[in-house]
């Protein structure tokens, strides 16, 4: 069967994985599962001749047979919960020069959206309320009210606390590491082990953590660390001790963020942007985000933008990405995403064009032009439907304008635009660049990493 399915082609092998996903997602857009399921077989059929349909359509019996057995072990269900979605315009890149372009390949960027947060639970290998009672409220006591709930004598509810929202993995690790005991001699030793192991940069995640769950009782050890000759060992201590809470922690670490020859200073900010007072972490970005290293400016973007700081002002272009503008004195610089959510950012705006510009797509079908002499910059845009009478508006000189221009939606009332892709505006913004007629750096961000 297997040999049959291979000569009508490679990609019919995961088609066939795909009839109950496909009839989820009609499900979820308020058809019905098994029509869904049909319609995905039909497409699967269509454009064959008559003897690769029998061969389909008799997979399917085999697929069908498959499911009713994934379906009774508990696998799978029509009435199974939706978790995510995943939607959105489609990023086709037109930046590196060395890849040939593939409109057949794209990116979702940011696509994916969580329709629910998902529970963490813990589970006894003997239930015992006893047990499950001295562990919640263990994690009572480190945590915080809320963070466990003994939902039965064999499971623990959790919930994640607000300080590890962006690090669920390191909480989940603090749990594991958990010790019943109440003994202040053996928590003692604990201790004197794990700092013993970070003075020597030995086990240092599992040291950290372990000292993290004990809580306040490790700082001051963890303090006498901070002496240390090793920027290794005073970087763990301090992240561990801002974790527990201890201001010296973020003393130590906004000095190595700030020290120009620290190999830790993007570690070191990222520990602040995560743990620290939402005020402190703000001041120590905001500083950074005038460093003349590149890497540096842009992880201290990134955090004030998580922290929606206000020296960074946002506009959402055309439902599609977000233009943010930093005024900030120096050289202009450009960055454009290329995966999570697009976003171009002008660091130093505002920043202008220049006169005496002549600039095209790859396609010819949108032009950015200002001849000499011109008090406005003309923006063109042919559309495939009427491509003999180009769209023509009308832009200032500054950049940000010139975008707003091209990507907002044509049907804005406040600010009709071209509706330009967000993968066009940014090969349109690297050729604007490219050939002078912005005075800017421009940097891009990575693709998307896909297995």
């Amino acid at each position: 069967a297997i040999q049959r399915m291979a000569k009508l082609g490679a990609s019919l092998l995961s088609q066939f994985g795909d009839i109950p996903l496909y009839g989820l997602n009609v499900r979820y857009q308020g058809g019905t599962m098994l029509g869904g399921m049909a319609e995905s077989i039909g497409n699967m059929t269509q454009g064959r001749g008559s003897r690769e349909m029998r061969e389909i359509l008799s997979m399917v019996g085999v697929v069908s047979d498959n499911m009713i057995g994934e379906t009774a072990a508990g696998r799978f269900s029509i009435g199974a919960k939706i978790l995510s979605k995943a939607q959105g315009p489609v990023y086709i890149d037109k930046i590196d020069d060395a890849l040939v372009l593939n409109k057949r390949r794209g990116y979702i960027l940011a696509g994916g959206t969580v329709l629910g947060e998902y529970k963490i639970n813990l589970t006894l290998h003997k239930p015992n309320f006893k047990i499950a009672n001295l562990i919640r409220n263990s994690l009572l006591e480190r945590f915080g009210k809320d963070t466990a709930k003994a939902v039965s004598e064999g499971q623990i509810e959790l919930r994640v606390p607000p300080k590890y929202k962006y690090q669920k993995k390191r909480f989940i690790s603090i749990v594991k590491a958990i010790y019943l005991s109440r003994n202040g001699e053996f928590t003692k030793k604990r201790i004197s082990n794990f700092i013993q192991k970070l003075a020597v940069l030995k086990d240092v995640e599992q040291s950290e953590i372990a000292l993290e769950m004990i809580g306040r009782a490790s700082l001051r050890k963890l303090a006498a660390l901070l002496n240390s000759s090793r920027e290794a060992v005073r970087f763990s201590a301090a992240r561990c001790m801002l974790n527990i809470g201890s201001d010296k922690g973020l003393d130590a670490l906004r000095q190595i963020a700030m020290d120009k020859n620290s190999k830790r200073r993007l570690e070191a900010l990222e520990a602040i942007g995560l743990s620290a007072d939402r005020n402190d972490a703000a001041s120590v970005s905001r500083i950074l985000l005038r460093d003349d290293v590149f890497e540096v400016k842009l992880a201290a973007y990134k955090q004030l933008r998580k922290l929606n700081d206000i020296s960074i002002m946002q506009k959402f272009i055309g439902r599609n990405f977000y233009l943010e503008q930093i005024a900030q004195p120096g050289e202009k610089m450009i960055f454009a995403s290329r995966s999570g959510l697009p976003r171009i950012v002008f660091f130093g705006s505002p920043i202008y064009c220049r006169e005496n510009i002549f600039i095209q797509s790859s396609d010819s079908n949108i032009i950015i032009n200002a001849p000499a002499g011109q008090k406005y910059v003309s923006v063109m845009r042919k559309f495939p439907e009427r491509r003999d009478v180009p769209v023509q508006l009308k832009s200032s000189f500054e950049l940000s304008d010139i975008i707003r221009t091209l990507c907002e939606e044509p049907t804005n009332k406040t600010y009709p635009g071209l509706g330009v892709s967000y993968g066009d505006a940014i090969a349109l913004l690297k050729q604007m660049i490219d050939k002078g007629a912005v005075q800017a750096e421009f940097r891009t961000g990575p693709l998307p990493k896909i297995n």
